[in-house]
């Protein structure tokens, strides 16, 4: 039986891979044509646009793999089923219900794939893809260590200490520098609101200039100050990763924030509880493969099944959508909201498998 599973597990790996490979190149692809028309602004050249590309090939891996476990596990068991290798399993002693454990292990396994890919490879990299287009297209110098985000703009340089997903920025210091790169002044603030027209209000300001001929150096300290600069919310948005691409830690930790300060947290709630669920989609998916294979057994088209899986995978991703807007609007509990496609597609799987056994 190790054997028998082991072989199973090597068929079905080999064309997920394979499956996520072909639909990784198809959306990098697009993605790549969608930067073109953004060349030559600032510094954007091809090698900038392939790069951040290439820096968005996790956070797509991440949102594909449960279709790609749904599509290669539909062509490898219905591979299997065309040659008769089920059959043989089935008649070596192996139930369903021994081959629907084996494909639930293997559904787990790739759910923690799912998982580490959303909690820590996507976030990082999609922030650095962003970061990366930013300082190519608008001619910034942008930078984040230890002590916080950095961008150039033009005779200024911020450092940024903290930036919340609604675009309040904390920690701000600004130098800004004169003629042969003299610094000039050091302005301070503890949080910042964009007014608009270029223009941020700064909060609890402290502004330190420096005029050696005009007596030294000055400090003046307010309740609020402004700060003009060509850095727009739009630009500092970008440096952010959407609720949905954050890792669960930096939700919950945002989350825990929201509650002690009184404010609405549902869509960070829909997208924490959206983490934890769609590592599961992977096993929904490789147990709905079983049923799909097992119907196609006698037809040797493979475009039927690859068609199948298609169809099956994009209607997954299309309710998974739909059903997280509407628990926004409606404000259902989150929970119940983002296990609706993943319970229903499950659902699904274990009718057909009664209803084929039943046969």
């Amino acid at each position: 039986m190790k054997i028998l599973a082991r072989y199973l597990f090597r068929q079905l790996t080999v064309f997920i891979l394979f499956t996520l490979a072909g639909l990784l190149a198809l959306y990098n692809f697009f993605d790549l044509i969608g930067e073109l028309g953004d060349l030559g602004k600032g510094g954007y050249q091809l090698s900038d646009a392939l790069l951040y590309v290439l820096l968005q090939t996790p956070s797509n891996a991440y949102n594909l793999l449960p279709i790609a476990v749904l599509i290669g596990g539909i062509f490898a068991l219905s591979t299997l089923a065309g040659n008769a290798e089920l059959t043989v399993m089935r008649a070596a002693g192996v139930s369903v219900k021994r081959l629907l454990s084996w494909l639930l292990i293997i559904g787990v396994l790739y759910g923690a794939v799912t998982l580490l890919l959303g909690e820590y490879v996507a976030p990082v990299a999609k922030q650095a893809a962003n970061q990366h287009r930013l300082a190519a297209t608008k001619a910034m110098l942008v930078g984040e260590f230890r002590s916080g985000v950095w961008v150039k703009d033009g005779h200024q340089i911020v450092n940024i200490a903290e930036m919340l997903p609604d675009l309040t920025i904390l920690g701000i210091r600004i130098y800004e520098f004169g003629d042969k790169m003299v610094l000039n002044r050091i302005l301070e603030g503890t949080t910042g609101k964009y007014k608009g027209n270029g223009e941020w209000q700064l909060q609890d300001s402290a502004e330190t200039r420096f005029a050696p001929n005009e007596g030294g150096v000055s400090m003046t300290k307010a309740a609020a100050g402004n700060w003009a600069t060509s850095i727009t919310p739009e630009m500092l948005a970008v440096l952010l990763v959407e609720p949905s691409q954050m890792s669960g830690r930096a939700l919950y930790s945002y989350i825990d924030h929201l509650r002690r300060n009184n404010q609405k947290t549902s869509r960070y709630e829909l997208a924490l509880w959206g983490k934890l669920f769609y590592p599961l989609a992977c096993l929904s998916m490789i147990v709905i493969a079983l049923p799909f294979a097992q119907t196609q057994r006698r037809s040797g088209n493979v475009g039927v099944r690859l068609f199948a899986g298609i169809i099956v995978g994009m209607s997954f991703h299309f309710l998974n959508q739909v059903v997280v807007y509407l628990g926004e609007l409606r404000s259902w509990p989150p929970p119940l909201v983002v296990s609706i496609p993943t319970l229903f597609f499950l659902f699904i799987a274990i009718v057909m498998l009664w209803r084929q056994e039943r046969r």
